[in-house]
């Protein structure tokens, strides 16, 4: 994908393939999208990996989480559902964009059943894109437990640096867990794409 439009067949084929992969597409979460997306939330064995504490929330509340992470109403934010084969299998967002340093924030949910099939890297990758071709962003970064050690793999196949730990960051199983600070930078990208 290059940004270098030569004629207007170029920029057609730029914004096509911008939130498309090989195997899944971001679209528009759509309102039968937020209720799965609340519920693998709200499961506690994938809320150990996504939240600081595990603790039911009501349903409605998790919904409107999702429906705010997927407005793609300003410059803040942008969030996608995560589709292959038409079928929903995650979502994914970067939020508190900051216009002044234009740093993003990566979040990723795969859901239980989808895991290990490849859709969160391939979706991270395109959420990549995204961030340095469309938005402009100087640098995406992302935190991570550190027990996630599938994840953090993941992401550092995807080009991501660790950066930093928060130690003891979170506190699950009767124990303190530190949490990986991971960034990639827009020359980091840029070189990796050659």
């Amino acid at each position: 994908m290059s940004a270098d439009f030569e004629s207007s067949k170029d920029a057609l084929a730029y914004g096509t393939a911008l939130l498309r992969g090989d195997r899944i597409r971001l679209v528009q979460a759509e309102e039968t999208h937020l209720q799965q997306l609340a519920q693998w939330w709200q499961s506690p064995e994938w809320a150990t990996l996504q939240q600081d504490v595990v603790r039911p929330q009501p349903v409605s509340q998790t919904v409107e989480q999702f429906r705010a992470w997927s407005k793609n109403d300003g410059p803040g934010s942008a969030g996608f559902a995560i589709i292959a084969e038409d079928e929903l299998v995650g979502h994914i967002t970067l939020w508190g964009i900051t216009p002044r340093e234009r740093i993003g924030t990566l979040a990723i949910i795969i859901g239980p059943d989808h895991v290990g099939q490849g859709y969160g890297p391939e979706a991270t990758n395109l959420m990549i894109d995204y961030g340095f071709l469309e938005l402009g962003l100087n640098k995406i970064e992302l935190q991570v437990w550190a027990f996630n050690d599938r994840a953090i793999r993941a992401y550092e196949r995807s080009g991501f640096v660790r950066e930093g730990v928060r130690r003891a960051a979170t506190f699950h199983d009767g124990r303190f867990h530190d949490q990986v600070l991971m960034g990639m930078l827009a020359q980091e990208f840029f070189a990796r794409r050659g």
